[in-house]
């Protein structure tokens, strides 16, 4: 057992090794302030994964009891992870992952489970340094330790590793994963304001590619700072690397390799170019099948695990086909430019019972995007660790990615990590510029009909056009682009909306949203060893002018919106005087519950503000609920006087009266008394309701108002 002690901006983080779980390949705790996290790496040695991924897997797991909390719901235990732990174990993994060689075989999982945690800590940030010391002094033979920094702004000046309350009132928050000065991995929203006046200023908080290398820059030196020190004091606790005698077998023949160049390096060529993804598909498995056939002629022999070299060894040329095109010919699969976006049409509010919908299709992707807006109690109800209350998400962005959209034929099943990740990457593009975002609650889904590169930045174009289908109100129109990069030594080629062979044979996923005035969301996956800051920054202005084209487009749309009337929901905000609160809800609730039942809306009245919110599925209904709250509050002085005859219509007949509906939106009380003077005689044996009838005002009471019968109209 040891441990060691860094010190980082003022902050010790406590490391020690296998003092717990002995057993693993690699086990650290990590102490913290009153944080403690226990990460540990296990491997199966005696199985080999032949496939071509990388068997990795990471556990977040929070415990209730870190917090001193019992876990949430009727069970009072620990079950499946909730949103926050699933996206924490993506950070984590993406970040991970390149640092694996790439024959590696293994399955390996890494479990991170945090046991005390306080309500300030930046658990996401401390998960990631412990994984990467206990993967670093583990038995897997890897070479450098991941480190990560988290950026937030404050007051326009950058801030390195802002506490939890410190984020809260930062315009951006920007997690960067690196090793030395090399980065991995980009996590990076900014946070917008919520303005309740009219006209008031409202911004996004977008920040622009200058301040983003600037932001990006601070992260690398700080990374590098702790790579360093984390390479100096783990050291000494690195463990003997593991005999690891499997690895991936490659069956890449350098034969069928060179036979396919001699003699159909043309036709192959040819199937790459192919326009449609599942066409491409199709031709690549009949051309393997046809070289498979040949060879057999040829070398009747050679038949050991023949169609397995086949298959690879034309995806390995098909790569560096694709790669060779891109770099020494500046020209891709489908034929487009380097910087070309592919065609883009967008439909919106064809759904006809949706509150808001858009399809957004780009190539070979397409999204549908539907929204749906609600009150208050249609929020989705959550509780982080580290809060001391549940919490109330009032912005969705649920993200289904079904088999059919990339032609496979299996059934749907939960959403998966990757749909997650998603989701929530679309969120944090489109949440910034949603005004008074949490004065109602808006759920977008995106069903993504097709996939052939970037579904997610297709669900942030088309949620954002959604939003404005459903006539929410944003600071401006969000567009996402995904960006590729092939890099051959010193030679390297950023590419702008990469499809998904260009995903799967290049260096580099890179997702960019945000509007005409900066970056909203951002999210990076480098598969090299690290990214020059040039790169990056040819990449950033690169996906800037791909956005800007991509808006034209979307603007075009949005002049064309015909908004659902019939069908979208409504609501109102208004303030009255505090105590007139008692008048609307009236006595037992009489007088609320009328408004609710004849206007089919919901009201939420605030007693210590005098904040009302009337919600409903008809703006019309709506409209008049507010006029009749607004009514009800006025005292009758103020619009009528004793001795004033006005014609009204009988409302409803009861046993000591009737009810008279009155010009201005009171109903006066005609007593029975009023009505006959034969005691015998009821008021339903005079009128009946829905006569016209002239009556004369005899008193007014607070909210009362007493009348007398002057003539029955006909």
């Amino acid at each position: 057992m040891g441990q060691v002690i860094l010190s980082f901006l003022g902050k010790e983080e406590k490391y020690i090794f296998d003092k717990f779980a002995k057993q693993c390949s690699g086990s650290v705790y990590l102490q913290s302030g009153n944080n403690a996290i226990l990460a540990t790496i296990a491997i199966d040695s005696q199985e080999i994964v032949e496939e071509d991924f990388l068997p990795l897997t990471v556990q977040y797991i929070e415990k209730a009891y870190a917090a001193g909390k019992f876990p949430g719901g009727y069970v009072k235990r620990e079950s499946k992870p909730g949103d926050f732990e699933t996206l924490s174990a993506r950070i984590v993994d993406r970040s991970l992952r390149p640092l694996f060689p790439k024959d590696y075989c293994y399955p390996t999982q890494i479990t991170l489970m945090i046991l005390s945690a306080d309500e300030d800590a930046d658990l996401q940030l401390l998960a990631l340094n412990v994984a990467s010391a206990a993967l670093y002094v583990s038995e897997i033979p890897l070479n450098f330790p991941v480190s990560a920094v988290r950026i937030g702004r404050i007051n326009g000046e950058f801030v390195i590793n802002p506490s939890l309350s410190v984020l809260e009132e930062s315009s951006l928050d920007l997690f960067v994963s690196g090793v030395n000065e090399d980065l991995l991995m980009i996590e990076m929203r900014s946070f917008g304001g919520v303005v309740i006046e009219e006209n008031a200023e409202f911004s996004a908080n977008e920040l622009s590619e200058e301040e983003m290398m600037e932001a990006l820059e601070m992260a690398k030196r700080a990374i590098l700072q702790r790579s360093q020190s984390f390479e100096e004091l783990f050291k000494p606790f690195v463990k003997k690397p593991i005999i690891l005698e499997g690895r991936r077998k490659d069956f890449v023949s350098r034969e069928i390799i060179e036979y396919i160049k001699n003699s159909h390096l043309q036709e192959l060529r040819g199937i790459i170019q192919s326009l449609s993804k599942t066409e491409r598909q199709s031709l690549l498995h009949g051309f393997a099948k046809k070289i498979q056939k040949e060879w057999e002629k040829t070398y009747p022999q050679d038949t050991e695990l023949l169609e397995k070299r086949v298959q690879e060894s034309v995806l390995e040329i098909k790569r560096e086909i694709i790669r060779r095109m891109i770099l020494e010919e500046s020209k891709r699969a489908d034929g487009r430019a380097l910087e070309e976006v592919r065609p883009i049409s967008i439909e919106t509010n064809f759904l006809p019972n949706a509150h808001a919908s858009v399809l957004f299709t780009r190539g070979q992707t397409q999204a549908l995007v539907v929204a749906t807006l609600g009150g208050e109690m249609d929020a989705q109800s959550y509780e982080l660790l580290t809060d001391k209350a549940p919490a109330k998400e009032r912005f969705m962005v649920h993200y289904n990615f079904p088999p059919f959209s990339v032609g496979e034929a299996s059934s749907v099943s939960a959403p998966s990590r990757r749909e997650l990740g998603h989701g929530n990457l679309a969120k944090r593009a489109l949440e910034a510029s949603v005004i008074n975002g949490d004065l109602k609650t808006i759920r977008l889904v995106s069903e993504i009909l097709e996939s052939n590169g970037s579904s997610s930045m297709a669900t942030v174009c088309g949620g954002s056009l959604a939003l404005a289908a459903a006539g929410i109100n944003c600071t401006s129109l969000i567009a996402g682009i995904a960006m590729g990069l092939v890099c051959e030594g010193e030679k390297y080629a950023v590419l702008t909306d990469i499809i998904g062979l260009e995903d799967h044979d290049g260096d580099m996923d890179f997702k960019v949203a945000g509007s005409r005035k900066g970056i909203t969301a951002m999210q990076m996956d480098i598969k090299l060893g690290g990214l020059k800051s040039e790169v990056l920054q040819k990449a950033l202005i690169q996906a800037k002018e791909a956005r800007n084209h991509i808006l034209d487009l979307m603007e075009e749309a949005r002049a064309k919106i015909v908004l659902n009337e019939a069908v979208l929901p409504s609501s109102q905000i208004f303030f009255i005087d505090p105590s007139k609160i008692i008048d609307v809800i009236g006595q037992a609730g009489r007088t609320i519950k009328e408004i609710i039942e004849k206007f089919s809306v919901a009201v939420d009245l605030n007693r210590e503000n005098g904040e009302v919110k009337v919600s409903g599925s008809n703006k019309e209904k709506v409209e008049a609920a507010r006029e009749h709250i607004l009514k009800i509050i006025k005292n009758p002085q103020d619009i009528y006087r004793i001795g004033d005859v006005y014609q009204g219509k009988v409302k409803k007949i009861v046993e000591f009266g009737a009810f008279v509906e009155l010009p201005k939106g009171y109903d006066g009380l005609l007593h029975v008394s009023k009505i006959t003077s034969n005691r015998e005689q009821r008021a339903c044996d005079v009128l009946k309701e829905g006569d016209s009838v002239e009556v004369e005002v005899l008193s007014l009471n607070k909210n009362k108002v007493e009348l007398g019968l002057v003539r029955i109209l006909e």
